[in-house]
């Protein structure tokens, strides 16, 4: 029976090797993501379900494509398929030997590169992967819907012979792309009339987000699209990945995450809630399901920003979901939340674009929105205002960046606003105001 489900597996595998081979490359809406320049690295792609990893994987085999290199050594497989249940390691090396037979003229002459979508479906995948680098001439592209693909116990297994690729909804720039709006010009070069196009394009692009099948859906079609995102990203990547025994708490941890977004979130202070409410949970649950909402790449989190662990640890972290059109879902107020939606925006951006994120509290107890460390080691205090039109307003905000620029004199100093602000307003120096969609049109480094 063992040998008789192998060969089935082995045969969907050898139906899937063939059809890959002369498989039309899809025309898909270009990414702006940058693959790390490391030699004889695995390259890991995660993200959240539905993000679209594996268009990017289509998007750098045709790059590679482009480059010269031969059609018959990029090899893309999905191995998400009922089929393959079951499949491990040794199913991944049957399909490589069954490659190499086809193709005797690639095997340690040319490089060949194979593109492995949800791969953590199967079993010890780690260990091939880890194995074909070391003996093979061929390049890893690998994809997984869970963070935990590259985590915790598979970068030992690894032994660091991966690097991670983390492919977020589609930035307003990529958006932009989609719709065939992105500009050619910078901001400040642009007619009005283009300005206003855009204007219009960024507010929606706060309310829907930047899912690529939610692109231009009307509102009863997307909301019931992306709450399908979320109840199977809860059920594969966090419930069943994990055996979760508690999916009570966990739901409702995930309504107090997703329907709070940008706010300050305890696990201590959630315990009392849920002890209250009846609902028996353990802190040690509470932070595990946290970590599986990360590793699902539903949420992001950020804590504050001290040099002391005890102190980050104590004080609460703020949690975003990965989309600002997650957020309509879970608000139940039926208010338009856009403070919320640009907070969420500005902060999955700068992850995007590689910064180290954290939230920063001054001496004299005001907040930033994000101490943000780029690739490069330059840092930005990063204040997000939805409307600074009130003299209260703004003083405000700026007075946190100054108080902050104190303690950190070598970060620039940015506060974005969506609105503009009333002509003649004093910005102090050395603060510089810049409009969100200005921003957000800034091309990543």
């Amino acid at each position: 029976m063992l040998s008789l489900v192998k060969g089935e597996i082995r045969a969907a595998l050898l139906e899937k090797l063939a059809d890959s081979l002369v498989a039309p490359i899809p025309l898909l809406t270009r990414r702006e993501i940058r693959l790390p320049k490391v030699p004889g690295k695995a390259l890991a792609v995660i993200g959240m379900r539905r993000s679209g990893k594996p268009c990017f994987l289509w998007q750098c085999l045709a790059d590679l494509l482009a480059a010269g290199e031969p059609r018959e050594s990029l090899v893309y497989l999905n191995l998400e398929d009922e089929r393959l249940a079951g499949m491990d390691a040794s199913d991944l090396s049957f399909l490589l030997e069954s490659y190499f037979q086809r193709h005797p003229e690639f095997r340690d002459q040319s490089r060949v590169t194979l593109f492995l979508d949800e791969i953590q479906l199967v079993h010890s995948w780690e260990t091939f992967a880890r194995r074909i680098l070391d003996t093979e001439k061929v390049r890893l592209f690998l994809s997984g819907s869970s963070a935990s693909m590259l985590s915790r116990e598979v970068h030992t297994s690894m032994r660091g012979r991966a690097m991670e690729v983390t492919v977020f909804p589609f930035s307003f720039r990529e958006a932009l792309l989609h719709r065939d709006l992105l500009p050619d010009k910078a901001w400040e070069s642009l007619p009005k009339a283009r300005r206003s196009i855009l204007e219009n394009a960024f507010r929606t692009y706060l309310s829907e987000g930047g899912f690529p099948d939610a692109q231009n859906l009307e509102t009863r079609d997307r909301r019931p699209l992306l709450q399908g995102y979320v109840d199977v990203a809860v059920l594969r990547d966090v419930i069943e990945r994990h055996g979760v025994s508690n999916p009570v708490a966990l739901r409702w941890l995930q309504r107090q995450l997703l329907g709070n977004p940008c706010a300050p979130f305890s696990i201590q202070k959630f315990y009392d809630t849920l002890k209250s409410q009846g609902l028996p949970v353990s802190k040690d649950s509470l932070h595990a399901f946290l970590a599986y909402f990360e590793d699902a790449f539903l949420i992001r989190t950020t804590s504050l920003l001290t040099a002391s662990e005890r102190q980050r640890m104590v004080n609460p972290r703020k949690a975003y979901p990965i989309d600002p059109g997650l957020i309509p879902i879970y608000e139940r107020t039926g208010r338009a939340n856009t403070g919320h939606a640009l907070e969420t925006a500005v902060f999955i951006e700068l992850l995007r674009r590689g910064c180290e994120v954290h939230y920063a509290r001054t001496p004299q107890g005001n907040e930033v929105d994000f101490h943000a460390t780029d690739p490069k080691g330059q840092v930005l205090l990063v204040q997000v205002c939805a409307d600074a039109a009130d003299p209260a307003t703004f003083t405000r905000e700026t007075r946190s960046l100054l108080e902050a620029h104190a303690i950190h004199p070598s970060a620039s100093l940015l506060l974005i606003v969506l609105d503009p602000l009333p002509p003649g307003t004093q910005v102090p120096a050395p603060i510089q105001v810049l409009p969100a969609i200005q921003w957000f049109l800034q091309a990543s480094a």
